[in-house]
Parts: C-alpha cells; structure tokens; sequence
C-alpha cells in the first residue's frame, strides 16, 4: 500500500448506523409520511421514507432509525431513493477523504443467506460507484467472504475487515486474495480487559500474519476503542496500546480503531471523537474508521487544544474527569 499520513476508513455505508426519531433529520415529508431527510451531494433535499415494518421494530420503538438499513433494503428492491441515500452517503464520504469505504450488511436480516445476498449486492452497487476501494466488514466470515467475491477491485485491493483470534482464519482468506486486513485485538473468548490484554492480542495476530506472508504494511491493527462513559481508563488503555504497538513494530505497520465508539452515550459526540482522534495520533495511530464528514481531519488536527471544551473532553478522555462530571456539568451549563 501507498504510505499515507493517515489513513480514514469511512464509516457511514454500514446497516447499524442510526439517527434518532428525536432529532433534527427525522421530519414529515410535504405528503405526511415519517422520514429520514437527506441532501444530495449536489444540494438537493429528498427525504428516505420510513417503511411501516420497520417501526415494529425495537430499534425504532425505542427511538432509533436504522437509515441505512431502509436505504440498503429499499435499493435492492429497485426504489431510486433508496439508491440516491446511499449514493450520497458513498459520494459524501469519498469527497470528504475516505480512502476505504467499510461496507456492512449485519443487521439487514438474521438470515445468513439474506445477509450474503445483501453484501453482494452492496459492494456491486459502492465498487460502481466509489473510486476508492471498499473495506468489507462483518461479524461472520462467510459474509466477507461473499463480499470480497463480489469485489472486483477496480480502485484497488478491498481491505478485510477483519480477523482476530476467535477467527484467525480470515488470515488465509487475506493471503489467498493476497489483501490487506484489519487484525483486532479482540480475545478468543472476549474483549481484552486492559493495555496490556490489546497488546497481547494484537501480538498473537500480528504474528500469525506475518508467518503466514503477510507484509506488516498491510496489517491494520484495531486497538478496539471503548466508550469513556463506561470507564473512565477506557481511552487510557486504548491509548497506551496504541504506543506500545507502535514502538513494538515500527512505522510500516498500521494502527487504527472504530474512534466513535469511545463518546458512545454522552452528548457532543464530535467533540469527544474529534478530541480523542488527537490523542490517538499523538499515541501513534495513521488510521481510524471514521466519519470523514462530521469530522473534517483539516480542523481536527488544527483544532484549538487550549480551548475550555477540547480540555474538558481531554480531561475526560484521559481519565482526570471521574464519570465525566466535570463534562456533562459544562454541557449542562452550556459552556461546550
């Protein structure tokens, strides 16, 4: 791979995301239905309608929307609209620097049959469409699998997202297509507990990766970053991994991480993501799976760092700020 300064893995075309029902882009359209409203790459304003089956669901019972879902179910079924949402997502993204576009289907049914055909056909429709290449992700491997089938990689190898020790053999799947491939620090039994238990982890793949031919430039190493309001040592730990890995392998390696999971359930969730994307590449990271459009990486590494709101988000991401009161004190008060 082509050495870059740092590498963004575009998060949005993924069947998990959500907006809420509570906010600002979910409205009545002109003729009264729920949905979702949207802007096209070029400026216009169309709206994703909400299809009633959907709103039997939990999800949406309790508040969520799963937009992509709708706009990846409606398209397979021939509605334009829902082919014009994710074009604008793929559009969106490409033109805000993504250099990999992640691609997941895992919630679009609980049939796994219903899951190949949708990553099939969803990296048929992105590959028509981006000229970047795709990162193909799921939780099963016979879904990547599918997908990196359906790849036909014509702006570039797809990036196998991704193998850890639980299932260390999508490590073959990445050297017979000869790909590059995320490697996670995910236990065989569990998530890693602290620094040390990522390290270990990352270690165990990296080496099986490598005895297997796998080039350390195409190794992706996700730290798995975990949400701040859970534990406040939790970016600690995901930090201090970061430059272990780092000072263990060298600068040809890559290391990357889902950098939004870490503001899960706290309000100025771009403040924190954009705050913690800062520490992580002061820590070493050249990669993260982001949303290259909420988060301009132009103003996020030229971000004010003396700011009362990026100290008070350091502050908590650090630890310093013990079940972030000092955070939500500040918002409450409309001091971020």
């Amino acid at each position: 791979m082509k050495k870059k300064e740092f590498i963004v893995i575009g998060e949005n075309v993924h069947t998990t995301r959500v907006v809420l029902r509570s906010g600002k882009l979910v409205t009545t359209t002109p003729g009264g239905e729920e949905a979702v409203r949207y802007t096209t790459a070029a400026g216009e304003t169309r709206y994703l309608i909400i299809p009633e089956d959907l709103k039997k669901r939990q999800d949406y019972e309790e508040g969520r929307v799963k937009h992509v879902l709708i706009a990846v179910r409606a398209a397979m079924a021939g509605d334009e609209e829902g082919a014009q949402y994710l074009r604008s997502l793929i559009e969106k993204q490409v033109r805000a620097g993504a250099d990999f576009l992640d691609v997941n289907v895992d919630e679009i049914s609980v049939r796994l049959s219903e899951q190949i055909a949708a990553m099939r056909w969803l990296v048929g429709f992105v590959e028509a469409i981006a000229p970047i290449p795709l990162s193909v992700d799921s939780s099963n491997l016979d879904i990547i699998r599918a997908g990196l089938e359906a790849c036909r990689g014509k702006a570039g190898r797809p990036l196998l997202n991704s193998a850890c020790l639980e299932r260390i053999d999508a490590l073959d799947t990445a050297v017979e297509r000869k790909l590059p491939v995320i490697v996670t620090a995910a236990g065989e039994s569990g998530m890693p507990q602290n620094a040390a238990e990522r390290v270990a982890n990352a270690s165990r793949m990296v080496d099986a990766a490598l005895s297997k031919g796998i080039a350390l430039e195409d190794l992706f190493l996700d730290v798995l970053v975990f949400p701040i309001s859970v534990d406040s040592q939790y970016g600690n730990q995901c930090l201090d991994a970061i430059r272990e890995l780092r000072q263990k392998y060298g600068g040809a390696i890559h290391i990357t991480g889902g950098i939004s999971n870490v503001s899960f359930g706290l309000p100025c969730r771009k403040l924190i993501n954009e705050v913690f994307l800062n520490l992580a590449v002061e820590a070493g990271a050249d990669s993260g799976i982001v949303d290259p459009v909420a988060n301009d990486l132009n103003k996020v590494f030229t971000a004010d760092k003396q700011s009362q709101p990026y100290q008070l988000a350091q502050d908590m991401l650090l630890g310093r700020d013990r079940n972030c009161k000092s955070f939500l004190r500040a918002y409450r008060l409309g001091a971020l």
